[in-house]
């Protein structure tokens, strides 16, 4: 009986110190996520400015193994310059692009007044509302103020994104030192740098599978908006293009954005229904049969927590939130599969048990057997 109430107390005390460390755990998560929300306006530049780091790296990185003509000393300055300059022509047409936008706010006001007679004629509305009566409050002049000081806001964090990148190019040839100090053992820095390799791999992979998915989505977007007339093709093919980034979400912006404003070109529903059904199905095709080829293993994430990632980060960071959504997740995967208190997340957050390709998968009974 001694034994008995032993073992039980032991039990009582295993359980107390599982609940302590799950408390633990789940107050420190909260106090994380509180930092990185109340942190946002310092942090967002550095984790985008990470986020072109990467690109440059890895495009770098592809001069040297496959364009053998360029020296490997020229492989750096060349990727810099692209990603920068595409980063630079990103906010140049954003920002061109809004002011005209801005500039024929009126005839995109007539034609929607138009719309809304035509649907409340239908409909049987005698005195069917305006525009200007939907947004009383909302007028051109708030609207135009609202897009400036959207666009100021985006200059500036730009700017700041620029500024960490180059201090994050000047530093990043010291840093593999620096890692290698902060260990006293071999194998401590051994297992440090196999983390820092799962995380450039998961990253990189991810960056450049769908860049390349990106890229085939907003092309074939061009071709189909450009056949059917739309205005500032080029411009919705970039908002696609970005767009292809947002889990979930992008498609649905990429695939609704583009027939909305033809409604309000076009005089008919023919071509904006067209452009919809073209787009539609552009994007199951490129998530049904090339994005799973793309991507592989390499996005091991449970489609459950690409969701839950999307919300969190969005809510933490806004738009650049739901852009890095999935390279902060893959990170964070791989980060908690190094600790064997937290292991266990890492396995709920892949999609098959396995954090990274080479740990061990869990043994199935009928083998056993």
């Amino acid at each position: 009986m001694t034994d008995f109430r032993d073992d039980a107390r032991k039990g009582d005390a295993s359980d107390l110190a599982v609940g302590a460390r799950v408390a633990v755990m789940v107050l420190a998560a909260i106090a994380l996520g509180f930092t990185l929300y109340a942190l946002r306006t310092l942090l967002t530049p550095l984790a985008l400015a990470v986020f072109l780091l990467l690109m440059i790296d890895g495009l770098a990185r592809g001069l040297t193994e496959r364009v053998r003509w360029i020296p490997k000393v020229a492989s750096l300055p060349i990727a810099i310059v692209l990603i920068v300059a595409m980063f630079a022509g990103a906010i140049w047409a954003t920002a061109d692009n809004a002011a005209h936008f801005a500039h024929q706010a009126g005839a995109y006001s007539d034609r929607l007044n138009n719309l809304i007679g035509m649907a409340a004629g239908k409909a049987g509305v005698d005195a069917p509302p305006t525009v200007d009566d939907l947004m009383a409050d909302a007028s051109p002049a708030k609207l135009v103020g609202i897009i400036a000081g959207g666009l100021r806001r985006g200059g500036e964090e730009a700017v700041f994104v620029l500024i960490y990148l180059g201090f994050l190019i000047a530093a990043r040839r010291g840093f593999p030192d620096k890692l290698h100090s902060l260990f006293s053992g071999a194998a401590e820095g051994l297992e440090a740098d196999r983390l820092l390799e799962r995380m450039r791999t998961g990253v990189e992979s991810y960056i450049w599978g769908q860049t390349i998915i990106a890229g085939i989505i907003a092309v074939a977007s061009a071709a189909i908006m450009a056949a059917l007339g739309l205005e500032h093709w080029i411009f919705w093919a970039f908002v696609i293009f970005l767009a292809s980034y947002i889990p979930v979400i992008g498609g649905a912006i990429g695939v609704l954005l583009p027939p909305l404003f033809g409604i309000l070109q076009f005089n008919d529903w023919v071509r904006p229904l067209i452009m919809l059904g073209g787009l539609e199905l552009l994007h199951i095709a490129v998530g049904q049969v090339l994005q799973p080829r793309l991507h592989g293993r390499n996005l091991n994430l449970d489609p459950v927590v690409i969701v839950l990632s999307l919300a969190f980060w969005s809510l933490i960071w806004g738009v650049a939130g739901a852009f890095l959504s999935i390279p902060l997740t893959v990170i964070s995967m791989a980060v908690l599969a190094e600790f064997n208190s937290t292991r266990w997340i890492a396995v709920l957050l892949s999609s098959d048990g396995r954090p990274y390709p080479e740990s061990p998968r869990h043994p199935d009974p009928a083998d056993a057997a």
